[in-house]
């Protein structure tokens, strides 16, 4: 394969962006359809199912997307025997991912057989699609052409808003909505592989390119722990609640956990650049781009926090219906979560680009295990609402780590972190205080409180003003070129 063109970080967040903001709200309206559908008790039953179909979908890649950006970075790769190995070693992890996999829920899942029949409804499909689907995401990321990236989670939304949709529309069971809702990534993953295939010839008899596994180890586990992190409530609680109790946090965690995917992928069209500098030395480079991206992250974070904090009652009764109220308070809790990880996202990808991927593993090993405490306490003493202090803590635990092994940690601390939380937090718990009974006019008040911060900081403002004139250069030269025919 010959030199690819590269997008520009701003052009590859723009695709993302759009893409992810379109996936996350069809995704939303999926998971509406379901609370509606399946009811608190079923959707219990079906979030313990997605849970361990999230953390299977993981192990058959084993960090090994990391790991191709990794290498891909690298001068001189050859691009198609490398993604030729990425593909091998997912086939075989994802047949081992089942064997081990389902045995251990048939042992601990015994005495359940309604939850074991709802997992393999589910599993099977859906694993094999996130393996499908990320075998093409991960080489569009590589070379950096987002759109791509993209237009596989699009598809991959719009056929599982489909299929749950036509499914309650003909009024099938619960195991044949889990199996549609699996069957869609399984379909998206299909058209990735399709779209990988027309871009590159994959030479699957080429000789394996040995350095997909050096430092696989940290990778994996702390791949791992990072998607298990956001399933170990539900895991946990399934043995401390009901699984009524478990389906109320489960609605509430899982917005917040959907939105969470616009910053996220902002941070995706960092990583690759990131990976470059740090490989060719330029260390300056990483240092400014790791601050602007916490900037970029957090401000989107706390835009997306800002509504659904203050109008959660409004969004669960509208979204939901009256009897999923008692899933509000939990929500507007969680709704936290988002800045924190906003943050905590873009310290780890500044870890792992430096090459101190242990260190981010040592760190999300620390948060699961203390993690998994405060949810099994916090969830005996106080329910659904302890459950979701326990995800707000672990969230702070899991950033003050990324932050304390990361280099320049006083100048990502003095120039972003710091200021940026301290006047979001400032103007969210103000505008709570304040405008209480006037949820939407809190929500309103906030978000243009908050709009200041992009004239306030000279430096993402000049960022912003750099990118805009580029933008209008580039439309005012495309228009000469095509007033003369060029």
């Amino acid at each position: 394969m010959g030199k690819t063109q590269r997008n520009s970080i701003a052009k590859n967040i723009l695709h993302l962006f759009y893409s992810t903001a379109l996936s996350s709200a069809l995704n939303a309206a999926a998971l509406i359809i379901l609370a509606y559908y399946l009811q608190s008790h079923n959707y219990g039953l079906f979030s313990v199912a997605l849970a361990f179909a999230m953390i299977m979908g993981y192990f058959t890649d084993a960090g090994l997307s990391d790991i191709v950006l990794r290498e891909g970075s690298k001068d001189e790769v050859d691009v198609p025997a490398l993604i030729a190995s990425y593909i091998k070693l997912r086939a075989a992890l994802m047949f081992a991912t089942f064997m081990i996999g389902f045995l251990f829920i048939n042992l601990t899942y015994d005495s359940n057989p309604e939850l074991i029949k709802t997992a393999y409804f589910l599993i099977i499909p859906m694993v094999i699609g996130i393996a499908m689907q990320s075998i093409g995401t991960t080489f569009f990321q590589l070379i950096e052409k987002m759109q791509y990236y993209g237009a596989i989670r699009i598809i991959s939304a719009f056929m599982l808003i489909s299929t749950v949709s036509l499914g309650m529309v003909f009024s099938l069971n619960p195991y044949v909505i889990c199996f549609l809702y699996g069957f869609s990534y399984f379909s998206a993953g299909l058209v990735g592989v399709i779209l990988v295939r027309k871009t590159i010839n994959i030479p699957l008899r080429s000789q394996f390119h040995r350095g997909i596994l050096h430092g696989i180890g940290s990778f994996t586990i702390g791949g791992l722990l990072f998607v298990t992190l956001p399933h170990l409530g539900t895991l946990i609680l399934e043995k401390t609640l009901t699984l009524t109790e478990v389906g109320l946090f489960a609605v509430a965690y899982r917005i917040p956990q959907a939105l969470q995917q616009l910053p996220y992928i902002v941070a995706g069209a960092f990583y690759p650049v990131l990976f470059r500098n740090f490989n060719s030395l330029q260390l300056k480079e990483h240092l400014r781009l790791s601050t602007l991206q916490i900037k970029v992250t957090v401000l989107l974070g706390a835009a997306i926090t800002v509504p659904v904090y203050h109008m959660s009652d409004f969004i669960v009764t509208r979204l939901f219906g009256e009897g999923w109220i008692n899933a509000s308070t939990p929500l507007k809790v969680l709704a936290l979560m988002l800045i924190l990880q906003s943050v905590s996202i873009s310290l780890a990808d500044g870890l792992t680009t430096r090459g101190l991927q242990f260190q981010r593993t040592l760190i999300q090993f620390l948060a699961l295990i203390i993690g998994a405490v405060l949810y099994f306490y916090f969830s005996k003493l106080h329910g659904v609402v302890g459950a979701a202090f326990a995800g707000i803590a672990i969230e702070t635990i899991a950033l003050l780590g990324f932050w304390l092994m990361i280099p320049n940690r006083y100048h990502l601390a003095v120039k972003a972190i710091v200021p940026y939380l301290i006047f979001i937090g400032a103007t969210i718990f103000t505008a709570d205080y304040l405008l209480h009974s006037y949820s939407i006019l809190a929500a309103g008040f906030n978000l243009l409180i908050l709009s200041a911060v992009l004239i306030a900081d000279k430096e993402l403002y000049g960022n912003i003003k750099t990118f805009l004139a580029e933008k209008w250069k580039r439309k005012q030269w495309e228009g000469k070129e095509a007033d003369h025919g060029i």
